[in-house]
C-alpha cells in the first residue's frame, strides 16, 4: 500500500505523486482513489482505484540513485533487439513501454538509436512508430533519473554519458 507523498510510475505516465487517498463517488458508489499528480504537470490528475489490482499494479514505485547507477553501469552490455518485421516489432516494443522495465527500456533505446544511426548513415530514418517508441521510452526512463537523481530532465543524457 502507498501512501500520501509517496512518488510512483504510473503506467506510462511516469513519476506521479499521490496527493491524496480519499473515497470519491464517480459512479454512484463511494469508492477509494489514489489521486495521482504526474511531476510537473499540473494539468493531469489520475485516480486509481485502491480497490483495483489491474489500475494498481500500474502503479510501481520510482528508483532510486543506486538503482540509477547501476542501470547505467549495464547499459553497454545490453543487447539490442531489432526485429525485422514491422508489424512484430511494433507488437513486441509496445508491450516493453507497457510493461515499463527499465532493463528493457534501455535495450529499446539503445536498439532504436543504433538502428537510427545505421538508417542515419544511409541518407534514411527511423519509422514514425519506431520513433515514437523510442521517444516514449525515453521520457519514461529518463524522467524517472530525473527524479531519482534530482536533476533536471535535460541533464539526464549527458549524466548518463559521463557514468558510463
Amino acid at each position: 500500500m502507498y501512501n500520501v507523498n509517496d512518488a510512483v510510475i504510473y503506467a506510462t505516465y511516469g513519476v506521479c505523486v499521490i496527493s491524496a487517498i480519499e473515497e470519491r463517488n464517480f459512479s454512484g458508489e463511494n469508492i477509494e482513489y489514489y489521486i495521482l499528480r504526474p511531476v510537473g504537470d499540473s494539468r493531469n490528475t489520475f485516480y486509481v482505484p485502491t480497490s483495483n489490482s489491474a489500475l494498481r499494479n500500474k502503479m510501481r514505485d520510482v528508483c532510486n540513485a543506486d538503482d540509477v547507477n547501476n542501470l547505467i553501469g549495464t547499459m553497454s552490455e545490453q543487447n539490442c533487439i531489432w526485429i525485422d518485421n514491422a508489424v512484430r516489432r511494433k507488437e513486441e516494443y509496445r508491450k516493453i513501454i507497457d510493461k515499463g522495465d527499465r532493463k528493457e527500456l534501455i535495450r529499446l533505446i539503445k536498439t532504436l538509436y543504433t538502428k537510427g544511426e545505421e538508417l542515419t548513415a544511409q541518407h534514411k530514418k527511423l519509422y514514425s512508430a519506431d520513433e515514437k517508441f523510442l521517444h516514449d521510452a525515453e521520457n519514461m526512463l529518463y524522467n524517472e533519473f530525473a527524479y531519482a537523481l534530482n536533476i533536471p530532465r535535460e541533464e539526464v543524457i549527458t549524466y548518463i554519458k559521463q557514468h558510463i
